[in-house]
């Protein structure tokens, strides 16, 4: 519990109309995009600027209380459950564009910009952001920060650690930190840029960040390719990845994905098909005729049943809805649907797919696989019900496997949704030993009382999703 002197220093610090802690406002916030993890907040506060971030966080230091901060929480890792209790800081307050600067192409913005409108504004500029997770109508850029968000342009343009330049960002004792900037070369000291993109608000609570901007591509051109072999989807991959064309999309969907698509976007997608790749390309206009054209051969090469190219924007936009709203579509199947990730070498697609389907067999269970081929981040998806505790068990078990066999292919616990919570449990597994030492050194530097985002990363944590009952 927070004491009254407590909440009264955060009323003055944020007035008191920023500062709750009514039952329905706790409950709110204690929750994410993450099934079946629940746990009360003591209190929710919602800073307007930096200066009110670095004085709530000095109240908080003082008298030794947990901080989370989010955005809109679509994470799926567990990452923003306030699992020992503390204070929620929500960040949609500070939304604000603050500078597109057309000279050194960036951007500098507040953490709780809405991701999409913020592609949406800097295009009308004539210019491209490309990181783009699936959750951009509802994430914000601190989130997207704060997890490293991926999405399907990774393959050919990274994830959002390569567009983050410079922050502004609080440490737990409210000491406000920079790094970076506007440029293109730094190499004074560590990287804490990059220290901090992708460190789940474990380490500080990010309040601004430079964003890097480019020259939007000129042209684009999309496909689709399926298969009646999940393998020579998989080759496809790796082929086109060999003959040097980087797509700016690769990806794809195993056929229990097919179906349950096309059972929602009503596109006709042909469900026989083991797997369907979604391509596309941009550039210039006469390169991506020549890569389409390339890709078009090496998918027919490898046995493709049909390969299709759309003919129009439109046509294109509704293949990419599809892949997009994969989740959306196996969410409405059965009451809970856990959506995960896991990575291995392009080569291993197949495998893992195959050791998936494997996996899910063995536990009787129902997943659905797709993702970002051309990365080879998979997206292992079990439909479930929360109320049989004996399934989601066998779920849970499914996917603890599912990790190993991630990892036994060269791979790891997940490409882009993060730790957290959920996969604390296997971060060993990646990082091994001295890994994880240098890790909570790293954190013990930064948060020595383990004030920020306590319980995640690297927490010795339960394996199993379930509500946390604080009483």
């Amino acid at each position: 519990m927070i004491s009254e002197q407590a909440k009264q220093e955060l009323a003055a610090a944020l007035g008191p109309d920023y500062v709750k802690d009514d039952p329905q406002t706790l409950v709110t916030h204690s929750y994410d995009g993450t099934p079946m993890l629940q746990s009360l907040p003591d209190a929710v506060v919602y800073p307007e600027n930096t200066e009110q971030v670095s004085q709530t966080l000095k109240v908080l230091h003082k008298y030794r209380i947990p901080l989370v901060s989010r955005g809109s929480g679509t994470n799926l890792c567990g990452g923003t459950v306030p699992v020992q209790g503390g204070v929620v800081m929500v960040m949609h307050r500070m939304n604000r564009i603050l500078e597109v600067d057309l000279e050194n192409l960036t951007a500098t913005v507040q953490p709780g910009l809405n991701t999409k409108q913020f592609i949406a504004h800097v295009e009308e500029l004539g210019l491209f952001y490309p990181p783009d997770p699936s959750s951009m109508a509802v994430s914000t850029i601190g989130g997207n920060i704060a997890e490293c968000s991926g999405g399907l342009r990774g393959l050919k343009y990274g994830t959002t650690k390569d567009y983050v330049i410079g922050l502004e960002a609080v440490l737990a004792n409210g000491d406000i930190l920079r790094t970076g900037g506007k440029l293109m070369k730094d190499v004074a000291g560590y990287d804490l840029t990059k220290l901090l993109v992708g460190s789940e608000g474990t380490l500080a609570v990010i309040t601004e960040a430079t964003l890097k901007l480019i020259p939007p591509p000129k042209f684009k051109k999309t496909m689709i390719a399926m298969y009646k072999d999940l393998h020579g989807a998989a080759r496809t991959v790796s082929k086109i990845i060999e003959a040097r064309i980087i797509p700016a999309t690769l990806e794809i969907m195993d056929n229990p994905t097919i179906r349950v698509v096309d059972d929602f976007a009503k596109l006709g997608l042909p469900r026989d098909m083991e797997a369907i790749l979604l391509i596309e390309q941009d550039g210039d206009p006469a390169a991506v005729e020549r890569d389409i054209e390339r890709i078009e051969a090496i998918c027919r090469g490898e046995a493709a049943d049909r390969v299709e190219v759309a003919a129009t924007p439109e046509e294109a936009l509704k293949l990419m809805t599809a892949r997009r709203s994969a989740f959306t579509a196996l969410a409405r199947l059965r009451p809970t649907t856990i959506l995960e990730d896991a990575t291995v070498p392009r080569s291993k697609i197949a495998e893992m797919v195959l050791e998936i389907n494997r996996i899910a067999a063995k536990h009787n269970v129902q997943i659905a696989t797709f993702g970002h081929a051309g990365d080879g981040n998979l997206h292992p998806t079990a439909t479930t019900d929360a109320r049989d505790q004996d399934e989601v068990h066998r779920v849970e078990a499914a996917f603890e496997e599912i990790f190993e066999a991630a990892i036994r292919l060269g791979g790891t616990i997940t490409g882009e949704h993060g730790v957290g919570l959920v996969k604390a449990p296997f971060l060993e597994w990646k990082v091994g030993a001295a890994g994880m030492e240098m890790m909570r050194g790293i954190k013990q530097a930064f948060d020595p009382h383990n004030l920020l985002n306590p319980g995640k990363m690297f927490a010795k944590a339960t394996r199993k999703r379930v509500v946390i009952d604080r009483g």
